[in-house]
């Protein structure tokens, strides 16, 4: 590709999955080639699992289908979104979500800009380490201040209801954005922790912004519970509360190449995100948003989650024991997501940086994403070397089984090979 410079264009930045794959495909990456190994990947694998309900393997398309989707979405699915956060966190409370509190649109980051473009004149906190995507969104729209959150390898990345309350008061926050179990730690807020902080949003008028597309994978549920949370059971009124919840089908239900995901929010916020939408994107697929609605049944749910948390905590262990066997540590295990944030610092020169350890693993076909990525930096205004996270890397435990053995097993080489030199 050509390196001379187009008038008025600038250079946009590759997120690290982009980044990652885009070095990979230079040498000769592709899907569907079996001798590659993916553990850089940002979404589950999408096959059938044992106990799982059919995956959906044809989309009808209807004679009205052939229009544009109402940029909101489909007053039907939005119907279904909201009735199933009633079902799973608001039984018996007296203030219910309605489709009106619903916003629908094709994918995450989609979701998310339109959140972003919505934001006026005010201070918005971000947490290191966080999701990568971030760092371009917080840094194109110029309307809103990011101000950046460190959080501590060494306290397990803690952060208190207590310490948002500090953080709200005293950088003066009109708004937080963070995922939730996070990516890459995989820490999670939960129960009566994450009661106190959509408690502390309402007190001191800072709006949540709470990216839950892992909010499926958690691990730390108890016996006998859909292994499951979000802010959506905390809130006391869904039109009042600023309380803002983003997921989709992608991650939770194993459908990312579907692109339909959903923005929970008082009926205000939905206004300004859909018309945000109207100029950034002109709304989703009718036809999947339509196909999606069935899945949003209580049989499936419960089913799709329960056959994820099976696979996947399986895989949890397994990779976290291979890892500390080669002297990769977690500074915590992961609560939720299906990552591992692991720190490199005990390995040999020079793989103990994230990125050397990447290119090297690369030589071997496996794909990782280097920790400083995470490192959210929006219009770059610290220096890669000032990054808290380049001894680190994130390992997904998104692909099958059999790929994650040989990816671990060629990474034993790679350490072994530079304990030797």
């Amino acid at each position: 590709m050509s390196d001379v410079p187009i008038p008025a264009f600038r250079t946009v930045p590759r997120t690290g999955v982009i980044f990652v794959t885009s070095e990979a495909h230079k040498r000769g990456y592709r899907s569907a080639d079996p001798s590659w190994c993916n553990l850089g990947q940002g979404q589950p694998e999408t096959g059938p699992l044992p106990g799982a309900p059919p995956r959906v393997q044809t989309v009808a398309v209807q004679v009205d289908d052939q229009e544009y989707a109402p940029i909101p979405g489909l007053w039907e699915l939005r119907e279904a979104v909201a009735s199933l956060y009633n079902r799973l966190y608001r039984k018996g409370l007296p203030s219910q979500y309605s489709a009106e509190n619903v916003s629908v649109c094709g994918g995450g980051r989609a979701a998310l800009t339109r959140a972003a473009a919505s934001l006026g004149h005010v201070n918005l906190g971000h947490f290191l380490p966080d999701y990568t995507a971030y760092e371009e969104l917080l840094d194109v729209f110029k309307a809103f201040t990011a101000i950046p959150i460190l959080l501590e390898g060494e306290r397990g990345y803690a952060f208190s209801a207590e310490d948002l309350r500090k953080e709200i008061q005293g950088r003066g926050l009109s708004a937080l954005l963070m995922s939730n179990p996070c990516n890459p730690t995989g820490k999670l807020i939960q129960g009566d922790e994450l009661a106190r902080w959509v408690q502390i949003s309402r007190e001191l008028d800072c709006s949540l912004l709470i990216d839950e597309f892992y909010s499926h994978y958690v691990w730390t549920s108890r016996p006998g519970q859909l292994p499951i949370e979000s802010a959506a059971r905390y809130v006391e009124d869904v039109n009042r509360d600023p309380v803002v919840i983003f997921d989709g089908l992608t991650k939770n239900w194993r459908y990312p190449g579907w692109r339909v995901t959903w923005t929970l929010a008082p009926a205000k916020v939905i206004e300004a995100v859909s018309s945000a939408g109207s100029f950034l994107d002109g709304g989703g697929s009718r036809p999947l948003q339509r196909a999606a609605i069935p899945l949003l049944s209580d049989e499936i749910v419960e089913k799709e989650t329960l056959a994820t948390h099976a696979a996947f905590r399986d895989k949890r262990e397994k990779m976290i024991a291979r890892l500390e066997r080669l002297g990769i540590r977690a500074d915590r295990a992961p609560d939720g997501t299906f990552y591992v944030w692991g720190n490199l610092a005990g390995l040999p020169a020079p793989i103990q940086d994230g990125m050397e350890f990447f290119r090297a693993a690369l030589e071997r076909k496996v794909i990782t994403v280097p920790g400083e990525f995470f490192d959210v930096n929006p219009g770059k205004r610290r220096s890669r070397r000032a990054s808290r996270f380049r001894s680190y890397t994130r390992f997904s435990f998104g692909a099958p089984q059999a790929q994650i053995d040989t990816a671990l097993s060629r990474l034993e080489e790679l350490v072994s090979s530079a304990a030797r030199n």
